[in-house]
């Protein structure tokens, strides 16, 4: 029996492994797909997880409910090395054979080596992660009153990117029920967000981002053009363009400047760049047409990158990926490059205001913000089925905080 090994469970892994179970007819074939999470959750989630209006009883969606077809097991693991030569992977629980591997083990935030951001910054790269960050937000919000600590209630995100422009735009628009709920004038509140440019979301065209930066500015958020230079313990320091530097003073401090690739692919020695792997036409690591790379642990250099989200470019990665595992079970060639299919591409401005692109052309308002959930919602449906999304679905009204 062959053994096809999925490494990671995110819009690249879960998909593939999907793809599988719906389209693989060769009973003499076992999927595993290995996670260090039970359960699945959306990336493109997280800072509304973070401050509180989206429920992490929602976001997660359990392997075991998904993979039920026989020769179909997840096994709950944290990888900690990969061993291409001799087709092993090590875990922290077991180790692994396999006959067919797809590498899909995610992002971690990328500090650039500057200072103090490990130590002070909060970074929503897991769930978990965005966990602790909604608890640290509530408990400022809760505690003003016994502190009167201003820096309490002030917020610095560093990146202006997809991340920090909707975790900037949803805290703005919650922390109206935040001060109505604990008593606190809603003028303390102060949300800076700093990028490198006054181009926010640089992957957006100039008027898009315009757009998008007038609409933080009436919620409240302020735009910051500058260089991060350092975090500490009550905010960041600020590089003007003409080197001068200034401190902006808070107790929260939320690096979304960058993200890379697993630091297990690094740690196997594998040939990298930014700790991603370098695939072929096929997504394939060159010269092992049995290794798959997928999503952010993977530079694909034949697609096109303009306006391309991480998870949905790692979904059609994954769905590919599946449909090339078929083909070689099977003893077929691999024909068909990838290409990536880009089908538009949102950014929040919180729970019913965005701005994106689609079919080309440029939306903005509750339109852009209908096609942000209909995307979430699609992904959901197409890997869980339609009653999932009746029950973690994003919609015009939410549906819990």
């Amino acid at each position: 029996m062959k053994n096809i090994l999925i490494l990671g469970g995110g819009y690249g892994g879960l998909k593939c492994a999907t793809t599988l179970q719906k389209k693989l007819e060769n009973e003499d074939v076992s999927v595993e797909l290995i996670s260090k999470h039970d359960y699945h959750y959306p990336t493109t989630l997280l800072h509304k997880i973070a401050v509180g209006t989206y429920s992490a009883r929602k976001a997660r969606i359990f392997y075991r409910h998904l993979l039920k077809r026989k020769n179909f097991s997840f096994f709950k693991d944290t990888i900690t090395k990969i061993d291409i030569k001799n087709r092993q992977i090590s875990g922290e629980l077991a180790c692994y054979k396999y006959d067919y591997l797809v590498i899909s083990l995610g992002f971690e935030p990328n500090d650039f080596n500057l200072k103090g951001v490990n130590e002070y910054a909060f970074k929503l790269s897991t769930l978990n992660e965005a966990l602790r960050l909604r608890h640290h937000i509530e408990t400022k919000f809760k505690d003003y009153r016994y502190h009167m600590d201003e820096k309490d209630l002030v917020f610095v995100v560093c990146g202006s990117g997809f991340t920090g422009v909707e975790f900037a735009a949803e805290l703005a628009n919650h922390a109206k029920n935040l001060c109505e709920m604990c008593g606190i004038d809603k003028k303390l509140v102060k949300i800076h967000l700093i990028g490198r440019s006054e181009h926010i979301l640089p992957m957006f065209r100039a008027d898009l981002s315009q757009i998008a930066k007038e609409k933080l500015e009436k919620l409240g958020v302020n735009v910051v053009a500058g260089n991060v230079i350092e975090c500490q313990k009550d905010g960041v320091v600020i590089e003007n363009a003409d080197k001068s530097t200034y401190e902006i003073k808070a107790n929260t401090v939320l690096w979304t400047a960058g993200v890379k690739g697993s630091s297990v692919i690094k740690d196997s020695n594998l040939e990298t760049r930014a700790s991603r792997i370098e695939v072929n036409e096929f997504l394939q690591l060159p010269g092992y047409e049995d290794v798959f790379v997928l999503g952010d642990c993977a530079i694909a250099n034949d697609r096109d990158i303009i306006h391309a989200p991480t998870a949905q470019l790692a979904s059609q990665m994954g769905e590919y990926c599946g449909l090339n595992l078929i083909k070689l079970v099977n003893g077929e060639e691999l024909k068909t490059k990838f290409k990536f299919k880009h089908r538009g591409t949102v950014c929040s401005i919180g729970h019913t205001d965005a701005i994106g692109m689609a079919f080309g052309k440029g939306i903005t308002g509750e339109p852009a913000a209908f096609l942000k959930n209909f995307i979430e919602n699609k992904w959901i449906f197409g890997v869980a089925g339609f009653w999932n999304v009746l029950k973690k679905g994003q919609f015009r009204f939410r549906s819990s905080y």
